[in-house]
C-alpha cells in the first residue's frame, strides 16, 4: 500500500506569487488599488480592521467593498459565496509552546497559518451593512484634507517647504517638500508628504529601526506606510509618475525573498502605529 503524506504548503511563498502575479499583470497599482476602498480599510467579519500584512494583501485585490468574510463566517449570516469565484489567502499567526534549545525553559513563538477569504461582492445574499453606500463627493472633501494638514502637524516632524525635490534628509531629521501648488492635485502632494513622514519614522523608536534596511526595501515600506494612511484618512491616492520605476524594484526584491513583503508590511504597520500614537483624541478620532 503506497503512504500518502500531507503536502506542506509554503504560505509565505504562495502569498508572495499571489502578489507578485498581480503586479507583474499590472494590476495590483499600490496606490491606486487603496482609493476604491471609498477611505475605508480592509475589514473582519468582527467590524475590526485589517492590519499588517492581510491589510496590504486585501487592499492589493482592488475591491469596491471593505468587507471580507470566510465561508462559514458568510453563511452564518445567510451569505454563499458564488460558484467559481476564487478566495483570497491570508495568515494569522498561532501561539506555538515549544522549549528553547539551550536553555530548556518553555517559550512561546508565534506559528503562520493561512486561511481564504472572500469580498462581499463575491457573495449572495449577504444583509445591506455588508455593501456600504459610498458617498463620492465624501473622498478628497475639505474635511479630509484638513485632517491630514492636522495628522501631519501632529507628527511633530519638522517640514520644510518649496525648492524642486521632497525628500527626507536623515542628518537632520527634516522633511523638505514642494509646495502644494507645485503638485497636479492636492492628493499628489498628500500621498508624497505621507511617503516622507513615513521614512521619518525609520528610527522613531527602539521598536522601530530600519537602519539596516536597502534603499529599495525602505522606499518599500514608506509607501505601504503612506498607502496605508491616505486610506485611514479617506484621501484618494494618486499613481505616481515614477510608479513603472518603483514597481521593477520591488518586484525584484519580492521574487528574490518570500519574507521580505511580510517584513515591509510588519515595518509599515509599527510606523502606523506610531504616528497614531502622536495624534490628540480628537484628530485620532476624526481620521478614523
Amino acid at each position: 500500500m503506497t503512504k500518502h503524506t500531507k503536502k506542506k504548503i509554503d504560505i509565505e511563498q504562495q502569498v508572495t506569487d499571489q502578489l507578485i502575479a498581480q503586479l507583474g499583470a499590472g494590476t495590483g497599482q499600490w496606490k491606486k488599488s487603496w482609493a476604491s476602498l471609498g477611505g475605508d480599510l480592509p475589514t473582519r467579519f468582527t467590524g475590526q480592521h485589517y492590519k499588517g500584512i492581510n491589510l496590504f494583501i486585501l487592499a492589493m485585490q482592488d475591491r469596491g467593498n471593505p468587507n471580507w468574510l470566510t465561508y462559514k463566517q458568510a453563511k452564518s449570516v445567510g451569505g454563499q459565496v458564488r460558484g467559481g469565484e476564487k478566495g483570497t489567502t491570508i495568515v494569522f499567526f498561532k501561539p506555538f509552546k515549544t522549549k528553547d534549545r539551550e536553555t530548556g525553559e518553555d517559550i512561546t513563538i508565534p506559528f503562520m497559518r493561512s486561511y481564504t477569504v472572500f469580498n462581499a461582492e463575491q457573495i449572495d445574499g449577504l444583509p445591506g451593512g455588508y455593501f456600504p453606500v459610498i458617498d463620492p463627493d465624501k473622498l478628497n472633501s475639505n474635511e479630509s484634507i484638513a485632517n491630514a494638514d492636522a495628522y501631519i502637524k501632529a507628527t511633530g516632524a519638522r517640514i520644510s517647504h518649496g525648492g524642486g525635490v521632497a525628500c527626507y534628509r536623515p542628518l537632520t531629521h527634516e522633511i523638505s517638500l514642494l509646495l502644494v501648488g507645485q503638485f497636479d492635485n492636492s492628493c499628489s502632494y498628500y500621498g508624497t508628504a505621507l511617503h516622507e513622514i513615513g521614512h521619518w519614522t525609520k528610527n522613531a523608536t527602539d521598536t522601530i529601526d530600519r537602519s539596516k534596511l536597502s534603499y529599495g526595501e525602505e522606499e518599500l515600506v514608506a509607501e505601504i506606510f503612506a498607502s496605508m494612511t491616505c486610506a485611514k484618512l479617506g484621501i484618494e491616492s494618486e499613481v505616481r509618475e515614477d510608479h513603472a520605476q518603483y514597481l521593477a524594484s520591488w518586484l525584484k526584491i519580492i521574487k528574490a525573498d518570500k519574507r521580505a513583503i511580510f517584513r515591509a508590511a510588519r515595518d509599515a504597520q509599527k510606523a502606523v502605529d506610531y504616528t497614531d500614537s502622536l495624534q490628540s483624541s480628537n484628530v485620532t478620532s476624526a481620521a478614523a
